[in-house]
C-alpha cells in the first residue's frame, strides 16, 4: 500500500521576503517563502508588473531566509533556515533555471524547538560570516570564503550557549 499526499492549493501568505542579484545579471530580483515553497519573483520596469521566475517546493517549513554576497562577487546567494535542523546554502542558475544546493550543514534535530538555532539568521555586511541562532540560548556562526576556483567554502561552526 502507497500512501500520496498532495496539496490542492499552495499556500497563499508570504513568511519571508528578501531582494537581491541572484541571477547575476544588472536586474534586481525578489525571493519569497510561502511555508514550504521558495519563489524567485522579477519585478518589470516597463510595465509594473510582477513576473514569477521558479518555484520550487521544499521538504519541510522555512523558518529563516537571507541572502548575501561574498566579498567582489557579482551574484547573491541565499541561505535558507528549515525545520529539518539544516541551513541551506542555494545558487539561482538562471540557464537552467533551478537552484543548486552549494552547501548544506547538519547542526540540530528535526522540528521548530525554541532551543534549535534556525529560527534567526544574521549575514555579516561583506559576505564573510552567517549566525544562525534559536529562540533560546545557541547560535551557531560559520565562516564563508572561496577555494582555488572560486567556489563557495563553508568553516565548521563555532558555538555558543547562554547559561
Amino acid at each position: 500500500m502507497h500512501l500520496y499526499n498532495l496539496t490542492l492549493q499552495r499556500a497563499t501568505g508570504i513568511t519571508h521576503a528578501v531582494h537581491g542579484n541572484f541571477s547575476g545579471s544588472k536586474m534586481q530580483e525578489i525571493l519569497v517563502s510561502r511555508g514550504k515553497s521558495l519563489e524567485l519573483l522579477r519585478p518589470d520596469p516597463n510595465t509594473g508588473k510582477v513576473h514569477t521566475l521558479l518555484t520550487v517546493e521544499v521538504f519541510g517549513i522555512i523558518r529563516s531566509l537571507m541572502a548575501f554576497r561574498l566579498t567582489g562577487g557579482t551574484k547573491d546567494y541565499i541561505v535558507v533556515g528549515s525545520d529539518s535542523g539544516r541551513i541551506v546554502i542555494l545558487e539561482y542558475i538562471s540557464s537552467k533555471n533551478i537552484f543548486e544546493k552549494v552547501h548544506q550543514e547538519t547542526f540540530g534535530k528535526s522540528g521548530c524547538r525554541r532551543i534549535v538555532p534556525g529560527q534567526y539568521l544574521a549575514i555579516d555586511p561583506k559576505g564573510r560570516a552567517v549566525m544562525i541562532g534559536a529562540i533560546e540560548k545557541q547560535k551557531l556562526v560559520y565562516i564563508l570564503n572561496r577555494d582555488a576556483e572560486a567556489r563557495l567554502t563553508i568553516s565548521s561552526s563555532f558555538g555558543s550557549s547562554q547559561k
